[in-house]
């Protein structure tokens, strides 16, 4: 699904990933380890372009996807992003957090309103449809950022350090919403700092000083 072929990423005079090469099949549950500053997260951000590789190559199901002639917007369709610190926007309903992508997609507003129903329900957060964010817990503002990365039916998720700022109860939960994603066909790439979580992978990916030294299968 991924081929990640020479990657570098450079801020300013640091430099951050140093020539990675990896890739993803369909289907896996792959963990990114590795201590502050190595470059996870800066990895997988740029493996739907949040963030501009310096140099190199990345392959998103056959397509070059770091060619400048690439449909960036039409890829990210294909892959949700779920992040630490939630990223919802306060300003919005919990079901207009979720309906977002849709929006962006154009989808017809009673289609937009039966998938986010749907999605809220499968993600067990249905009666916080027309909360605000602040008026749920971590673990709650989590359930809804990944019904709005699953709303679009992506091929992949990329997770960064979802359960990082929860609760050991929380945070269970929310690996075991991923877990049950996986297992329904969605490939799973997440930065985790939880060996408890990375112990879940397919494949433990350990990044250090911007480069893989190890690759371990479970």
């Amino acid at each position: 699904m991924i081929i990640v072929k020479e990657l570098h990423k450079t801020f300013e005079n640091n430099r951050v990933l140093r020539g990675v090469n990896y890739h993803v099949h369909q289907g896996e549950k792959i963990v990114i380890i590795g201590p502050s500053g190595s470059g996870k997260s800066t990895f997988l951000r740029c493996l739907n372009l949040l963030e501009t590789p310096t140099s190199g190559e990345i392959w998103f199901d056959g397509q070059l996807i770091t060619s400048p002639k690439a449909n960036i917007d039409k890829v990210r369709e294909h892959m949700g992003m779920v992040f630490q610190n939630f990223n919802l926007i306060d300003e919005l309903t919990v079901e207009q957090n979720v309906e977002l992508p849709l929006t962006y997609l154009g989808i017809p507003r009673e289609e937009r309103k039966r998938r986010v129903k749907e999605a809220l329900e499968r993600m067990n957060i249905g009666h916080r449809a027309h909360h605000r964010p602040q008026q749920l817990s971590g673990g709650q503002q989590q359930r809804v950022a990944i019904a709005r990365a699953v709303i679009t039916d992506p091929q992949i998720i990329l997770a960064d350090e979802p359960t990082g700022n929860l609760d050991s109860t929380n945070g269970k939960e929310v690996m075991e919403l991923l877990i049950e994603l996986n297992r329904g066909g969605t490939t799973i790439v997440m930065v985790t700092h939880s060996k408890h979580d990375a112990a879940y992978a397919r494949r433990i990916v350990n990044l250090f000083d911007g480069t893989i030294v190890s690759v371990t299968e479970n």
